[in-house]
Order: C-alpha cells, then structure tokens, then sequence
C-alpha cells in the first residue's frame, strides 16, 4: 500500500474528504519527523515505537572492488512493533502477492 492508496482507504473508512485526510497524515509525518530530529521517541501504544540510535562508525568494504572504506557514524530511525500490531500479523493469514 502507498500513500495515496492509505489516504483513500482511511478517506473510506472515516467518511471524511481524502484531502482532509491528506493533510492529516502530512501533518502527522511532520510531527514524527520534528521529534526523532530533536531526540525523541514517538510512542504509539498498541502500533509501535519510533526511535533515533546512533550507528557507530566502521570499516566497510566496497563490493565491486574490494577495497575498505570508512562508513561514518549516524543517526538511524528504528521501529520496534507494538504487542497488538505483531499479534494482529502473526495471527493472520497473508497471501502473498
């Protein structure tokens, strides 16, 4: 599912405009985005947590040549998954495309 196909089925299932629901959505990206930038998590109970770690810096290696190169240290977005979003997954029956 995309985001436009997401703003269509939450338009459907809340009865409001998909504009309305756009504009929701974007705005609430924004806000995740706003705090992971300064450092916090975002918990949402029940669907999962988002959080900033920093990956340390290392030695990698380039895979067409070989040669070692040096990977910075950054920050990286993690996602851990809520209990009822993981159950709701476990439990279901995918079928996969």
């Amino acid at each position: 599912m995309n985001k436009t196909e997401l703003i269509d089925a939450v338009a459907k299932s809340t009865k409001q405009t998909k504009a309305s629901v756009e504009e929701t959505l974007n705005a609430l990206m924004a806000t995740i985005q706003t705090s992971l930038t300064k450092g916090s998590n975002v918990q949402l109970i029940g669907f999962g947590t988002f959080a900033v770690e920093t990956r340390a810096a290392r030695v990698g290696r380039n895979p067409a040549t070989g040669k070692e190169l040096k990977i910075a240290a950054k920050n990286v977005v993690k996602f851990k998954v809520g209990s009822k979003l993981k159950d709701a997954v476990a439990s279901a029956k995918i079928k996969k495309k």
